[in-house]
């Protein structure tokens, strides 16, 4: 009971830090979509809009049915010639998800 209390405190906090604005400009993204393969694997599909320049970092996620994340992954989104960019990225899983999509993007300060 301690160890799920201190995960979902944990989860709470990194939740509410990943929601802050980043300073570096805006970031916006879109899930485009997923499969799942099996109950080892996942694939998520997204969109990336930000300064042409910047670097960002998305934390992408697989859910099961109720909801629990059973994979996570962040990807690093560098500068690029077009503001709107297409990723697709591969995630393993703990057990079968029944959705995949980014949970949130920001911006990596360059110093």
């Amino acid at each position: 009971i301690v160890a799920g209390g201190a995960a979902l405190l944990l989860g709470a906090v990194a939740a509410g830090y990943l929601a802050l604005p980043s300073e570096g400009g805006d970031v916006t993204f879109k899930d485009v979509g997923f499969t799942i393969p099996d109950a080892g694997h996942a694939t998520v599909d997204f969109q990336v809009t930000k300064d042409t320049d910047a670097t960002v970092s998305c934390a992408v996620q697989v859910l099961n049915e109720t909801h629990a994340v059973v994979g996570w992954k962040n990807v690093t989104v560098g500068p690029a010639e077009e503001r709107t960019t297409a990723h697709r990225l591969a995630l393993r899983t703990d057990s079968l998800g029944v959705t995949g999509g980014v949970n949130a993007c920001w911006t990596i300060d360059p110093n």
